[in-house]
């Protein structure tokens, strides 16, 4: 049995993307935090965001985080501002391992601006597309003292393709399967 592993970082960092082919290579169960609260909700992040404010939101996905942190044989792709509210950085150092996906802010917004992206997207989803490289490197610089706490620090920029995907996915369940 393996403690749960809690992929952080920016959005389009590639949690979910990576997260999926990560979990399948560790024969464990993915779950995509933001996914997990709209089951329970009944509704999108969007949604919430729109009808019981982000207040709301961070509460319930402190919430969804306490349940899924005493589960088991589970890679959890955690929304971009998880760390950043309560203790919620300390839980996941507690319950499990903590790994933070980087890569370039431009990597970042170029992934973040394909239109199935960012129309899910409440922070971005309506600035115009020169608008969003500048957030990004705004909320990565004030973000990133939370990121930092994390057990390691891990490269996702070649996940663009599938089998690059695979790859990337295979030395990061190495390193896992390491420690």
């Amino acid at each position: 049995m393996m403690n749960p592993v809690f992929l952080i970082g920016y959005m389009g960092c590639g949690k979910t993307t990576l997260g999926e082919v990560l979990a399948r290579q560790m024969d464990c169960r993915f779950i995509d935090l933001d996914e997990f609260i709209e089951q329970r909700q009944g509704m999108t992040v969007l949604q919430i965001f729109d009808e019981m404010g982000e207040n709301r939101f961070r509460e319930l996905e402190t919430e969804a985080l306490h349940e899924v942190a005493s589960m088991t044989d589970l890679i959890v792709g955690c929304g971009g501002g998880t760390p950043c509210h309560g203790d919620n950085m300390s839980l996941m150092n507690q319950a499990g391992t903590t790994v933070w996906l980087t890569t370039s802010p431009e990597r970042i917004t170029a992934r973040l601006l394909l239109p199935e992206q960012k129309s899910k997207r409440p922070k971005i989803n309506t600035l115009s597309t020169h608008e969003v490289l500048p957030l990004v490197k705004k909320e990565l610089q004030s973000r990133s003292p939370y990121y930092a706490q994390a057990q390691l620090q891990f490269d996702s920029t070649d996940i663009e393709t599938g089998p690059a995907t695979v790859r990337t996915a295979r030395r990061l369940a190495k390193l896992l399967k390491s420690l």
